[in-house]
């Protein structure tokens, strides 16, 4: 064996050294330095050069995927979409998964006349129950999501038909208005066996939305929580007071819940996460009794406070109880295809549709069915609401702004946590911004939202939708706060291009790459108040390959047609140097139509 002298022996490792080129100069310095008689053919054809070759690529691809693995560790840093919703989850902010359409259903229904024509007959108006199906053009589901009573007294009633020879009504029209959620009702069994802690169970269903009820065949329910520790729900239950059920119909109360559930979900599937108490033993107590958690140390006769088994004391609250030698029923709500967001007037269809007559078994079967029968549907509004689900950076931004909120809204940024953290039973805002208003002597917000209609394009959003956002951010708002929930403008822009190609290239594929890229890029929506950078155009275009020069970019407002009206000049907003248009606060660009909207030419 070669004797080295004290200065080699003192070369340390590079431990930095980690790609495939340092990792390999490493391992020939080393095997120079170190066996400098044993290996001396570094040449690149011989057998030795190939080992060096495949020990560099073994340790530069332990070195990648190294790299990769702590990456998906933090946030800021993962790129794989399940790894982001985990990381997101234990940041507190709950994936919802597929968001809800909410919107409004207009219910027409012929109702025979009483027998001296003055009126409908009130026996046969039917209360069309909570849960009808109804379908739109597409085959998209829809549920009703209350009683519509067509007794209302507000309902419109105007005659329907009249006996010709006398000109006595014989049939009314009811016009009633309902609301009404996407998706449609679908139930799945499990079998449970012994017990297990912490059962997880996956739902084989896709788009699920909401989960309705877990019950076993015992009867037991299972509520939904936010998360396991939480022992306590707040459930409607009906107002039964005459005085105040009027003004008060629903009755916030508080219930113990034993047994509950968590909804996890990734992109794809959705999971009932539940805790780890067995039924045997389904206290709900959450502190833990001394005697119960002391353990017992070797040669001591008392007790100390660093005698206590931690893991008796996690049993005094076992996090709920898990199902186990049963069987569990599940009712989910499931949107049937990828957009549940429908256009007017496509809400045509009726599926089953679940009438009740009072006093039904007196009634004229005839006249019963001939009410059934009459029903028609549309929605004379959109149903909006649902909207694709947020990319892993969309995702990131909205976990980050969640957390800093603490479920609570002062900043700005609470308000947009809050709105996107909305559950989707109650739909989902594409977009928004909070602002609060110069103009008002309180602290008022203004709250900007759009979202999205059934082709994935930028839209108003419904009353509906409006006012189950205002409830919501009423839970976390400030009480000197004040909230206005309006409506963003969408500015509908065109982008006209000019370009010079260089001369042995094809003018009309490099064309083609430049509006394949433009489209990509404005595919994805800006944000309300996000500038809109002309000079992100020209770094585009010129680093498509073939274009030589970028002639000219010009901005121009689509109106009219399938454009939004909102006036909007873009010379009075365009800074002086050209380089981006400036977007007031309640104002987002859009590039509705991205195949007639961008269009390029050749000089």
């Amino acid at each position: 064996m070669a004797k080295y002298d004290d200065e080699n022996a003192k070369v340390p490792i590079r431990y930095t050294a980690r790609d495939f080129g340092s990792i390999k100069a490493e391992l020939e310095d080393y095997i120079k330095r170190y066996y400098p008689d044993t290996y001396k053919d570094f040449n690149e054809a011989s057998f030795g050069a190939m080992m060096v070759d495949t020990v560099a690529y073994i340790g530069d691809m332990l070195s990648f995927y190294l790299d990769y693995s702590v990456n998906e560790l933090f946030l800021d840093t993962a790129h794989e979409y399940g790894n982001v919703v985990k990381l997101s989850r234990q940041m507190g902010y709950k994936f919802r998964g597929k968001p809800t359409s909410y919107g409004e259903i207009t219910l027409y229904i012929l109702i025979p006349a009483t027998s001296s024509g003055l009126g409908p007959d009130s026996s046969y108006m039917p209360i069309i129950r909570k849960g009808s199906q109804f379908y739109d053009k597409a085959g998209n589901g829809f549920l009703l999501s209350e009683d519509i009573d067509i007794n209302y007294s507000r309902n419109e009633v105007v005659v329907a038909t009249a006996d010709p020879a006398t000109g006595i009504p014989t049939q009314y029209a009811v016009k009633a208005k309902g609301q009404i959620i996407s998706g449609m009702l679908a139930r799945q069994t499990f079998t449970v066996g012994p017990f297990e802690k912490f059962r997880r169970i996956k739902l084989n269903g896709a788009n699920i939305a909401e989960v309705i009820s877990v019950r076993d065949t015992e009867g037991h329910e299972y509520f939904e929580v936010d998360y396991l520790s939480q022992n306590v729900v707040y459930k409607e239950v009906p107002n039964r007071t005459a005085s105040t059920s009027d003004t008060v119909p629903k009755i916030m109360k508080a219930i113990t819940v034993p047994r509950r559930f968590t909804v996890e979900r990734d992109k794809t599937s959705t999971f009932l996460q539940f805790g780890h108490g067995s039924t045997d033993n389904s206290s709900t107590d959450n502190v833990a009794d001394p005697a119960n958690v002391v353990m017992n140390l070797h040669g001591k006769e008392y007790v100390s406070d660093t005698n206590f088994d931690p893991s008796n004391i996690l049993k005094a609250d076992k996090f709920g109880v898990a199902p186990s030698n049963t069987q569990l029923t599940v009712v989910y709500r499931v949107n049937g295809s990828s957009n549940a967001n429908a256009q007017s007037d496509s809400v045509v269809q009726k599926g089953n549709v679940l009438i009740k007559f009072k006093n039904e078994s007196k009634l004229d079967r005839t006249k019963k069915a001939a009410v059934r029968k009459s029903i028609e549907i549309t929605n004379e509004a959109p149903i909006r609401g649902d909207v694709a689900i947020p990319s892993a950076k969309e995702l990131k931004r909205r976990t980050i702004d969640n957390f800093a909120s603490q479920g609570r809204a002062v900043t700005s940024n609470d308000y947009k946590a809050l709105v996107y953290s909305m559950p989707p039973q109650f739909g989902a805002i594409t977009r928004c911004a909070a602002i609060q208003d110069t103009n008002s002597f309180k602290r008022n917000i203004n709250l900007y939202i759009v979202s999205e209609d059934a082709n994935g394009r930028l839209c108003e959003a419904n009353a509906v939708l409006k006012n189950n956002l205002k409830t919501w951010i009423n839970r976390n708002r400030m009480m000197n706060d004040t909230i206005d929930v309006l409506d963003a403008k969408i500015c509908n822009v065109g982008i006209n291009f000019s370009i010079v190609v260089e001369a042995d290239k094809n003018r009309f594929e490099v064309l083609e790459l430049c509006n394949r890229l433009l489209r990509r890029r404005y595919a994805r929506m800006h944000d309300i108040g996000e500038p809109f950078y002309i000079t992100e155009i020209y770094n585009l275009l010129g680093k498509v390959d073939g274009v030589a020069d970028v002639v000219d970019v010009d901005i121009e407002r689509r109106v009219g047609g399938d454009y939004s009206s909102v006036a909007f000049n873009f010379a009075d907003n365009t800074t002086t140097d050209g380089r981006f248009v400036v977007a007031p606060k309640n104002v987002v660009f859009e590039v509705k139509f991205p195949l007639r909207d961008i269009k390029g030419t050749v000089e």
